[in-house]
C-alpha cells in the first residue's frame, strides 16, 4: 500500500508543525507551504490524498483553494481550518465542497478521525472500503427518470462529503433511503447509521436519549445511558422530521453541533463526538422560522446542503420498476412465485396520483396480493383508499389526530381478534368466519403483530 501524502497550508508555523507531527505519526508524509499561491502550483504539480489548508492566508483566502480544487482536482478532498467561533465561514466552505473542518486550536483526536475519514475516500483507480459509488445497480433509489438519475448523482458526490445535509419530501417519498445511502457511499459507511423519529419521542425524555444520561442524574436513572449521539459516534445521525423537535433542545443541538461535543444529562463536563448529520421534513423548514417554531441558527447550520426526494406523482416512468420491486420482496417473503402485474393492473397504478407516494404503493400491492388467487394481479384487485373510505359509509370515522392507515389498523386488529376469540384461537375457523383465505388471515396476521 503507498504511503499517503497530505498538503499542508497554513502561515502559522507553530501550528505547521503540529499538523506535520500528527499526520507524520499516523505514517502520513507531509508537505507544508505558507502561501496559497504556492499552494495553486502544488496540487498541479504533485499528487496528493488530502488538503488542510487554514482559511486566512497572507496572499489569499482557504475558500479560493476550495474552489479552486473542486474545479481543477475535484477528487482531493479538503478540510479547512478555521478560527474558534468561525463556524459560519466553515459552513461556506462545506457549500463549496470542502470535506470537512476542524477549528482552533486543533482537537489532536478530532483532526485524526478526520484525517482517517478523508483518506479511505480513495482515489480513481484504487480499492478503498467506502469508495464512492456512482449508478452501480445496488442503489435503493430506484428508476430511471431524469428525477431520480439526478438524486442518485448527487447523493454519490454528496457521500465524499461532511457537510450537513437536509432531505426534503413528502411523506412516504424516500426521505430515510436518501440519507442510508449517503451513509453507505461515503467514508462512514462501516460505522453506524442512527436513524431517531423526532416527532416520536416524548419531550420530556429528548434530552436523555440525545445526550444520554449519568446513572443518578434524575428519579428512574438506574444505570448510564449512552445516547443518540454517541451510538451513531463515528458513524451518521439521521434526525427524521426535524421539524418536529422543540426549541428547548433546538438550543442544546446547535451547540452539540458546533463544538462536537454533548453533555450528558448529569455529567460534569463535554465528550468530543463525531458524527455526521442528515435531516429531514416533509415541513417547509423557511415557514417554520418564519413563525417562529424552529431556530434560524440550526436551519442554516442543518441547511448546508438541501436535497428533495421527488414526489411519486412528478415521475410516472418509475412505477413499473418500484411496483416490480416491491412484488418480488413480498413474493420472497411469503413464498410465493410469479407474483406480477397484469398490463390493466400496471396502466391503473400509473394512471394514479399517489398523494401517499411510494409508501402507499407498497400498501396497495400488499394488499392486492393478499387476496389475488393465482401469481397475476389484475386491475379489479387493486384497491385504493379512495375505494376504502367509500366502502363502508357507515364505518367509525377516525378520531381527530388519528391518521387513516392507524384507525384502519385498529379496526382490522378488532376484527381478527374477536373473530378468533370466537374460534377458540382456531386460525382456519376464524378466517372462515371473515370470508379470508387461511393465508390472508396469516398476513394479516403477522402484519398487525397478533400471536
Amino acid at each position: 500500500m503507498s504511503i499517503k501524502q497530505v498538503l499542508v497550508v497554513d502561515d502559522e508555523p507553530d501550528i505547521c508543525e503540529l499538523l506535520e507531527i500528527t499526520l507524520q505519526r499516523m505514517g502520513i508524509e507531509t508537505v507544508s507551504t505558507t502561501r496559497m499561491r504556492h499552494a495553486v502550483e502544488l496540487v498541479g504539480k504533485q499528487r496528493f490524498d488530502l488538503c488542510l489548508t487554514d482559511m486566512r492566508m497572507p496572499d489569499g483566502d482557504g475558500l479560493e483553494l476550495v474552489q479552486h480544487i473542486q474545479q481543477h482536482c475535484p477528487e482531493l478532498p479538503v478540510a479547512v481550518i478555521t478560527a474558534h467561533g468561525c463556524v459560519d465561514t466553515a459552513v461556506r466552505a462545506l457549500q463549496l465542497g470542502a470535506f470537512d473542518f476542524v477549528t482552533k486550536p486543533v482537537d489532536l483526536p478530532l483532526l485524526r478521525r478526520l484525517v482517517d475519514s478523508a483518506l479511505r475516500l480513495g482515489r480513481p483507480g484504487e480499492a478503498g472500503p467506502a469508495a464512492p459509488v456512482q449508478d452501480d445497480g445496488a442503489s435503493p433509489l430506484l428508476g430511471h427518470s431524469g428525477a431520480m438519475m439526478q438524486l442518485r448523482a448527487t447523493v454519490a458526490r454528496l457521500a465524499r462529503s461532511q457537510a450537513p445535509v437536509i432531505v426534503l419530501g413528502e411523506s412516504g417519498s424516500g426521505k430515510e433511503l436518501v440519507a442510508r445511502e449517503i451513509h453507505r457511499l461515503g467514508p462512514r459507511s462501516a460505522q453506524p447509521f442512527v436513524p431517531v423519529n423526532c416527532g416520536a419521542i416524548p419531550s420530556e425524555l429528548m434530552e436523555s436519549e440525545f445526550f444520554g444520561h449519568q446513572k443518578g442524574a434524575f428519579t428512574g436513572a438506574i444505570q448510564n445511558k449512552t445516547g443518540l449521539f454517541r451510538e451513531a459516534h463515528g458513524g451518521t445521525l439521521f434526525l427524521d422530521e426535524v421539524a418536529e423537535l422543540p426549541l428547548a433542545l433546538q438550543v442544546k443541538l446547535l451547540r452539540a453541533l458546533q463544538e462536537r461535543a454533548i453533555k450528558p444529562v448529569g455529567a460534569n463536563r463535554e465528550e468530543s463526538v463525531d458524527v455526521r448529520i442528515v435531516s429531514a421534513t416533509h415541513k417547509n423548514l423557511a415557514d417554520e422560522v418564519q413563525h417562529g417554531r424552529f431556530r434560524q441558527d440550526l436551519f442554516y447550520r442543518l441547511n448546508v446542503v438541501e436535497l428533495r426526494a421527488p414526489p411519486l406523482r412528478e415521475r410516472p416512468e418509475d412505477i413499473a420498476e418500484l411496483a416490480a420491486h416491491i412484488l418480488r420482496n413480498i413474493a420472497a417473503q411469503w413464498q410465493l412465485s410469479g407474483l406480477r402485474l397484469s398490463p390493466a393492473a400496471l396502466d391503473r397504478l400509473c394512471g394514479y396520483h399517489f398523494p401517499g407516494n411510494v409508501r402507499e404503493l407498497e400498501n396497495i400491492l400488499e394488499r392486492a396480493a393478499v387476496m389475488v388467487d393465482g401469481p397475476v394481479i389484475d386491475a379489479n384487485t387493486l384497491v385504493f383508499p379512495e375505494q376504502n373510505r367509500n366502502a363502508d359509509p357507515a364505518s367509525t370515522p377516525a378520531p381527530n389526530g388519528v391518521g387513516l392507515d392507524d384507525h384502519l389498523a385498529e379496526q382490522e386488529r378488532r376484527a381478527l381478534e374477536a373473530a378468533l376469540e370466537q374460534a377458540a384461537g382456531n386460525r382456519t375457523a376464524a378466517a372462515r368466519t371473515l370470508g379470508l383465505s387461511f393465508r390472508q388471515m396469516r398476513y394479516r396476521l403477522k402484519k398487525l403483530g397478533i400471536d
